[in-house]
This record gives C-alpha cells, sequence and structure tokens, in this order.
C-alpha cells in the first residue's frame, strides 16, 4: 500500500477512549477513521515508542485474509511542529444510530453471575453465551473461538471481555456482532532491534515466544492460558471446529507479501515478523490440527 499522510485531514470531535496511545478522528475518502498514534513502551524503556501501529496493521489485514470481518486499517504518517509519526487508522464502524457495545457489557446483562463483565474466566465467558438473549449463541462462540485461533496465530494477549463486541441499533433494539478491532497488542510491539536480532539468532528465544509468551487474555482456574498448550491439547470441542475452520484458510504466501508490501517496516522487522507468523503457524496451529485429524481417524477406525 502507498502510505497516506494524514496531517491535514478533515478533523472531527469524536472522542475515543483506551490506553494505548493518542487518538483522534479524522474523514479520510469520507469515511470515519480512527487515527492512532504509537504509545509509549510500557514495558521495554529502551523504545521511543512501541510498534503497536504496525501491530494493529498487520493483525487486522491477517484478520482479512480470514474472511472474519474485521476494522479497515491504513498506514500512514501524521506530523506536527516538530516530529514525523507512523500512524494506523482503524475504519469507524458506528455510525448515527449504531453504537459500539462490548463484549464484557452484555455479560453483565447476565443477573445471576457471581463475576463481572471483565473477568475473563473461559467458563463464565462461555456460560454467558448461552445465557444471554441479545444475539445467537451460536454466532458468539463462532467468533470467539475463530478470534482465539487467530489471535494463536498473530500472538495476541490483550483479547479481553472489552476489546470484542456488537454493534447495536438504537433505534431497531437489534445486536449484531462487531467487526473484530483493536490488534494492536499482537506481534511483539515492544519488540525493537536488538531483541528481534537476538530472536532471530537463537530457537530458544523464538521456542520462548512460541510456546510460552504471549499467552492468552483468557483464563482457567484463574491462570491465563498458553496458546500452544490449550489449542494442543484439543480439550475444546468449539475450539477444535475453529481450528479446523481457520487453519485451512491461512496462506503464507499470501502473509509474507502482506509483511513485504508494509510500508515502513525494515528487513528486520520484516524478517521477524515473517518468521515468528511461520513459525506460531507451523508449531501451535498446523501441529494441533495435524494431532486433531489424527485423533480423528483413530475414532473412525
Amino acid at each position: 500500500m502507498t502510505p497516506i499522510d494524514f496531517t491535514d485531514l478533515p478533523k472531527r470531535n469524536k472522542a475515543y477512549a483506551g490506553a494505548n496511545g493518542n487518538k483522534i478522528s479524522v474523514i479520510y475518502e469520507g469515511k470515519q477513521f480512527m487515527l492512532k498514534f504509537p504509545p509509549l513502551p510500557s514495558k521495554n524503556k529502551d523504545m521511543s515508542y512501541s510498534n503497536s501501529c504496525f501491530s494493529e496493521y498487520l493483525g487486522c489485514q491477517i484478520y482479512e485474509q480470514m474472511d472474519i470481518p474485521v476494522q479497515k486499517t491504513l498506514l500512514g504518517i501524521y506530523r506536527t511542529k516538530n516530529t514525523e509519526k507512523i500512524v494506523v487508522a482503524c475504519g469507524d464502524f458506528t455510525e448515527p444510530g449504531i453504537v459500539l457495545q462490548d463484549f464484557a457489557s452484555l455479560k453483565n446483562q447476565i443477573i445471576d453471575s457471581e463475576r463481572n463483565g471483565y473477568g475473563t474466566e473461559l467458563s463464565d465467558i462461555q456460560h454467558t453465551f448461552e445465557e444471554q438473549t441479545a444475539i445467537d449463541p451460536s454466532l458468539l462462540s463462532t467468533r470467539f473461538w475463530d478470534m482465539f485461533i487467530v489471535d494463536a496465530l498473530i500472538g495476541n494477549w490483550d483479547r479481553h471481555n472489552g476489546n470484542w463486541g456488537f454493534l447495536y441499533n438504537t433505534v431497531t433494539d437489534e445486536v449484531q456482532l462487531a467487526p473484530v478491532y483493536d490488534c494492536g497488542s499482537c506481534l511483539y510491539p515492544q519488540a525493537d532491534d536488538s531483541i528481534m536480532e537476538k530472536v532471530l539468532s537463537s530457537q530458544k528465544e523464538r521456542d520462548f515466544r512460541v510456546f510460552e509468551i504471549p499467552t492468552s487474555a483468557i483464563t482457567v482456574n484463574n491462570k491465563k492460558v498458553r496458546y500452544f498448550d490449550f489449542i494442543s491439547s484439543l480439550q475444546n470441542a468449539e475450539c477444535n471446529l475453529a481450528l479446523k475452520r481457520i487453519v485451512p484458510k491461512i496462506n503464507m504466501s499470501q502473509i509474507k507479501s502482506l509483511i513485504y508490501e508494509t510500508p515502513f517496516l525494515s528487513e528486520l522487522q520484516k524478517e521477524f515478523y515473517l518468521t515468528m507468523l511461520t513459525e506460531r503457524y507451523t508449531r501451535i496451529l498446523l501441529f494441533s490440527l495435524h494431532a486433531l485429524q489424527e485423533r480423528e481417524k483413530k475414532d473412525i477406525s
């Protein structure tokens, strides 16, 4: 894609919540976008800014390749008096009368639940799927587990109940699933050049970032789950179905083209992203799918 200069675009007064970086509303080609600026890194103090804008862009583009509805993302620059920053524009899919509600707000409607909406215990989330009446439970479950599998590929550690959800029509009272949004915590956004070089030169470092970190935000018995451990255990039937739905859609050649066509990325960043996505695809998702297929063959025989 060709990078866009967002500096002089018309601005709107709409404000966006969230802790990860500054955000403003702009109009680009007649449509409203949320412009996200790179936040200061919370963990790696050696970085000036995190790579979350690249993470947001690439994560959403990969979701789009999986045919999962997702916010539109564009990369570009924004110039201030003293600096020029790389920013990501995220399509604003709300409109007058159509508001975004997160899954936590739906979870809060379950009045006999002992946990609040932002609790991420898997059993509570699945209980909400069945107890709520606003939307078809099977649609909720399918979206949740499809996101879980794609998030395992892109290494998203922050898919909590506050950053996926629904579009609510204030006129008709209808609810539908919102496009996937907020992928800024995938693809190791606080990895600087020195970390990327260390990871690329060490299988041990790559193993750590495949099997240990990042974990999912989802918890089982109050402990965040490791993607590999949970998916490869084949213990959850809905997760297994998502594994079979999503993995055949993953085209690593297309992902490679996406990465190498992304503006502003250094050659080191391109190699790092492609390497980690390839390893996560092969060692988490393909490994688990093959294990599931072998188990199903044995069950038939």
